[in-house]
């Protein structure tokens, strides 16, 4: 007990003469002892559940400081430790992202350089097989690009067509005989018309599709704060 003074040398008491009063242990003498020992021992923590005050620090080598990254022992941890902890779960180029709380990590964790990140972009993750993501930070797309509004059509040709019919005579002088309707009872000559080619444009118009302004084609999406561990 560091703390403990002893009042009474009671070995010197033996080193003297018979007879000598100081030789005597006074009951004062041993009431005063137990009353410094009990004083000091009012100073220390209980080993069952103890509760300690002030400041406790660990000595600088024991295994509270020195134990490795990982410990789950049963262990006591200074916060030195904790700390390095921490920074070892954030490294330099970490992301730190916040739902609600808009406070610099630098702050909130105690260590480090951190500087706001990603501003109205979704990360993506790394793919060395696709040019638009083989880069750490790489970006691209655009938030204002335009799904337009678009309409087709179409084109349809006519290639042609004719026409038979019966008659006594051609009063008109169009076509020529093709042949004679063997019909029972009739005596007339089959006429077929001259054929007759043409080009007919037939325009067909499909509904609109799109909608022509920017920021149409987002994909769902949720803002948080996101910082980046630089330092």
């Amino acid at each position: 007990m560091t703390n403990y003074t002893q009042s009474t040398n009671f070995a010197t008491k033996d080193a003297l003469t018979s007879g000598d009063p100081l030789k005597i242990v006074k009951g004062t003498e041993i009431n005063t002892e137990f009353a410094n020992i009990a004083i000091a021992v009012a100073t220390k923590a209980d080993l069952a559940s103890p509760t300690f005050t002030g400041t406790p620090t660990l000595p600088t080598g024991t295994i509270g400081v020195t134990q490795s990254f990982g410990n789950s022992t049963t262990a006591l941890a200074t916060t030195a430790f904790v700390q390095a902890a921490l920074q070892l779960l954030h490294p330099v180029g970490s992301i730190y992202i916040n739902a609600t709380n808009a406070t610099n990590p630098g702050t909130l964790l105690g260590f480090g350089t951190w500087t706001a990140f990603g501003a109205g972009r979704v990360p993506v993750g790394f793919n060395s097989a696709n040019v638009l993501f083989d880069t750490a930070e790489e970006t691209g797309g655009s938030a204002d690009s335009t799904l337009p509004s678009h309409t087709h059509t179409a084109t349809s040709t006519d290639s042609g067509h004719i026409h038979a019919y019966q008659s006594a005579a051609n009063p008109n002088g169009v076509g020529s005989p093709s042949g004679t309707d063997t019909t029972p009872g009739e005596s007339t000559n089959v006429y077929t018309s001259n054929t007759a080619t043409g080009n007919a444009s037939i325009t067909t118009t499909i509904a609109s599709a799109g909608t022509s302004g920017t920021n149409t084609n987002y994909q769902p999406y949720i803002t948080v704060y996101m910082w980046k561990r630089t330092a």
